[in-house]
């Protein structure tokens, strides 16, 4: 096999990445916005299938962009999750990501209650001003937040949901249900999903916050 490496510099790397997931997608019907989260969703994961089942609500993106630019914080399932956020570009409007499944208390919790302790981290970081949760690991976690969204009062709700839990169990299922639901949301559909998918989603709504 005869291998041929392109010759680029650092820099554009990224934008000729861009470009040639925009060759070989060819032509869509996403609208613009739209199209630059489908298509930093693929150049994280190197997966086509996204722009088959990736799932906005009509208000998705202006929500999103909208809780950003307010400094409204993020709150994610994983640390993995909040690492991979563009934080330099978010702190410019004052929010900051937060991830409670590390701390000891949320451990301890979680085992008196017989609950995940993505479930009791994601109960604990909705008091924290949170305009966007990014879930890309834990169904229990997307779970979690659509029972906790529905009995907060209306000015403390997440203005997004971002749903892409990945696995076997209840995984698709969660997302079904979050595909359902009346209010801003961005999911996917089956048993494809992770933390790489929900940190690029979180990523392209920051830069679209900036750039619009």
């Amino acid at each position: 096999m005869n291998s041929t490496i392109m010759q680029i510099r650092p820099e554009e790397i990224e934008a000729e990445s861009f470009r040639i997931i925009a060759r070989e997608l060819g032509p869509t019907s996403f609208d613009p916005r739209t199209f630059k989260v489908v298509q930093r969703v693929i150049h994280a994961t190197g997966d086509f299938s996204f722009a088959e089942s990736l799932v906005f609500h009509p208000e998705a993106i202006d929500a999103g962009i909208a809780a950003i630019r307010a400094g409204r914080n993020i709150l994610t399932d994983v640390n993995m999750g909040a690492a991979g956020v563009s934080k330099g570009l978010l702190v410019s409007w004052g929010g900051k990501v937060i991830c409670k499944v590390a701390d000891p208390d949320t451990a301890e919790a979680a085992k008196e209650r017989g609950l995940t302790r993505s479930e009791v981290a994601i109960e604990k970081g909705l008091t924290e001003n949170i305009g966007i949760v990014s879930i890309g690991n834990a169904p229990t976690a997307l779970l979690k937040v659509m029972e906790c969204r529905q009995n907060m009062a209306e000015t403390l709700r997440p203005a997004l949901v971002i749903g892409v839990p990945v696995g076997f169990v209840n995984a698709a299922e969660s997302k079904e249900i979050l595909s359902e639901k009346g209010y801003p949301f961005i999911t996917c559909r089956g048993r494809k999903g992770g933390t790489p998918v929900a940190v690029a989603i979180v990523n392209a709504l920051i830069r679209l916050a900036r750039e619009e």
